[in-house]
């Protein structure tokens, strides 16, 4: 092996996606070690981490390479769930696989990565990385991030949070590839993760029920649903169990569907409306905080002293997959304000919105 060979660890979670990846960096030369990272699991509810962990394995046997296991319990428990909990009392409906982005796999494992010797880490995120020269001079490099080739397993929603000092040791193989291709490419490698069944869910519970799952650590507290004219049709166990947007047989009757559109967290209060009603909770303007540039700085054409006046070179989206919409972003004091052409369904308190110019992520917030 060559002095200059950089050693990559590349984080393995026994699914397809991964596996592939450490394929193909393997394929390239690099140095690799694999890398499982054990997170907290709850008791009494089933989680296949054993089983991924044993997946992961037999691909680095396979692939001739080396395998530990990163344990990050303390870290998963802190930083994610007891932040999903938190933030579901008060109402707010987190999204644990972005903070799962922020502090385990970019955050504690690429620390203990580069201290055990890693030049960069990879993953089997669907992203395209660009490092480009920021100063010909200085040969600063900047690093952006653009939606993958395949748009339908696209995941740079979830990386938002991710800041130049992380980025300048990631690596996505994955980014330019469809997933089919992935799934082809495990097959003829006779690689056994090709045709496993994707994980699903929230990453530590999986398809558990999270209603259930956060009543072990939220007392119900029983309230009334009423409908869009104030009239009580209902009773619910606790605001903080329930989404906006969400459908519910909640009593409309008529076999009709009805959808959360509100929330009163100080009076308990569940609002509801049918489809022909709910586009009276639908909002323009939306207010983020926690923002983060992926650049380090804002757009420079991001006029950062007063409201942009009628430029529209933007888009956002408030939740995974959803097509991306035109809109305006205008600094507030206390974090940003995007002003959407067109009025948005079901903006949730505490989910991430995500801006993009053309393919390329911007960065993004969490909603308020």
């Amino acid at each position: 092996m060559k002095k200059d060979t950089k050693k990559i660890f590349v984080a393995m979670s026994g699914g397809v996606d991964s596996s592939v990846a450490a394929l193909l960096l393997k394929k390239q030369g690099y140095d690799l070690v694999g890398c499982f990272i054990k997170g907290w699991y709850p008791k009494g509810i089933y989680c296949s981490w054993k089983e991924d962990r044993r997946d992961a394995m037999r691909i680095c046997a396979k692939l001739g390479i080396p395998f530990i296991t990163i344990d990050a319990e303390k870290e998963y428990k802190r930083d994610v769930v007891d932040y999903m909990i938190r933030e579901f009392k008060v109402g707010r409906t987190p999204n644990p696989d972005v903070m799962c982005n922020k502090n385990i796999k970019f955050g504690i494992f690429l620390k203990r990565a580069l201290k055990m010797g890693a030049d960069y880490i990879a993953t089997g995120h669907y992203v395209r990385l660009k490092r480009k020269i920021k100063n010909q001079k200085s040969k600063i490099k900047i690093y952006e991030l653009a939606a993958a080739r395949d748009l339908n397993k696209d995941q740079s929603y979830f990386l938002w949070v991710l800041k130049q000092n992380q980025l300048k040791y990631c690596i996505f193989p994955l980014g330019n590839l469809l997933k089919t291709e992935v799934k082809e490419m495990a097959r003829e490698n006779n690689l056994h993760t090709a045709d496993k069944r994707e994980s699903m869910g929230i990453c530590f519970i999986g398809e558990f029920d999270i209603k259930e799952f956060l009543k072990k650590y939220i007392k119900p507290k029983k309230g009334k649903i009423i409908n869009q004219e104030g009239k009580v049709v209902g009773e619910h166990e606790g605001v903080m169990f329930y989404t906006i947007g969400q459908r519910h047989g909640f009593g409309g009757g008529g076999g009709v569907p009805y959808y959360i559109v509100g929330k009163d967290i100080k009076k308990n209060l569940l609002i509801i409306s049918d489809k022909a009603g709910e586009e009276k909770f639908y909002k323009k303007e939306v207010e983020i905080e926690q923002v983060n540039w992926i650049s380090g700085n804002p757009p420079t054409h991001l006029d950062t002293r007063c409201p942009l006046r009628h430029r529209v070179s933007f888009r956002a989206r408030i939740r995974y997959r959803q097509p991306l919409q035109s809109c305006r972003l205008r600094v507030t004091r206390y974090g940003l304000r995007v002003t959407f052409i067109k009025a948005q369904r079901a903006v949730t308190s505490g989910q991430s919105l995500v801006i993009y110019d053309g393919q390329k992520l911007l960065g993004g917030g969490i909603i308020k």
